[in-house]
């Protein structure tokens, strides 16, 4: 099995450079990208592993990349920026990344976030492998094998692998509380600062797209807890 092809979308031509080669020492396969262009064309030719982006490199209308690379494809992305606070973070979060890397980073510590993507998306496969492939709740119908999720109207509804991750916790721990670093562990969510708002983000996502007809998704928030998922889950 061929490694991983990790497309480079960075704005600056000595750091495509620098990256790719340091990615192929480290076991990937790496593929420049200078421009949206160059994204697409990768995308549409080529089973493409996970896109590392700098957010400085703008579509061709000036818009984010991360956001309209995520509404293509649940390909892991890594949004890497020259700001670190934690705004740029839950903006990155928010656009669709899956994780985010302030500049300057270590090639190392890039090629260690990229294996925790993947293994994250391997992890998702074996565990739909073990348990029931599907999941219903409140006439929603989730397929952990297929990583395929149906609204009560047969609508298919798209997750990036992150939010994916993060349902599938709260699918196997229905009306338990289970605290923020908790579930960022057991969704495969890098560990992060307790100032990182990540998990919330990413909550704030699954709720988005789990709400239908004016219900809202049956995630609560418990203060000084964690969350919790109120529905019934019933496993086939």
């Amino acid at each position: 099995m061929s490694p991983p092809l990790i497309l480079i979308a960075e704005a600056q031509q000595e750091a495509r450079h620098e990256v790719r080669q340091s990615l192929e020492e480290s076991g990937f396969r790496a593929l420049p990208a200078a421009s949206a262009n160059d994204i697409w064309n990768a995308m549409d030719s080529m089973p493409v592993g996970a896109v590392v982006l700098d957010a400085a490199l703008r579509g061709p209308d000036g818009m984010d990349l991360c956001r309209d690379v995520r509404e293509r494809s649940d390909v892991p992305i890594i949004l890497v920026g020259a700001n670190s606070s934690e705004v740029d973070r839950v903006v990155g979060l928010e656009l669709g990344a899956d994780d985010y890397l302030a500049k300057p980073y270590s090639t190392r510590e890039l090629a260690a976030r990229l294996r925790a993507v993947l293994r994250r998306g391997r992890s998702e496969r074996a565990l739909g492998a073990r348990r029931p492939a599907e999941a219903r709740f409140d006439g929603w119908v989730v397929d952990s094998s297929r990583r395929e999720v149906t609204d009560p109207d047969g609508g298919a509804v798209e997750l990036t692998a992150a939010e994916f991750s993060l349902l599938l916790v709260l699918l196997d721990h229905p009306q338990v509380v289970i605290a923020r670093s908790r579930l960022m562990e057991l969704a495969g969510v890098r560990d992060t600062p307790s100032s990182d708002r990540s998990v919330d983000v990413l909550i704030s996502r699954l709720r988005r797209k789990l709400g239908h007809g004016g219900r809202p998704a049956p995630i609560v928030t418990v203060r000084g807890g964690g969350y919790m998922f109120g529905a019934v889950v019933d496993r086939r």
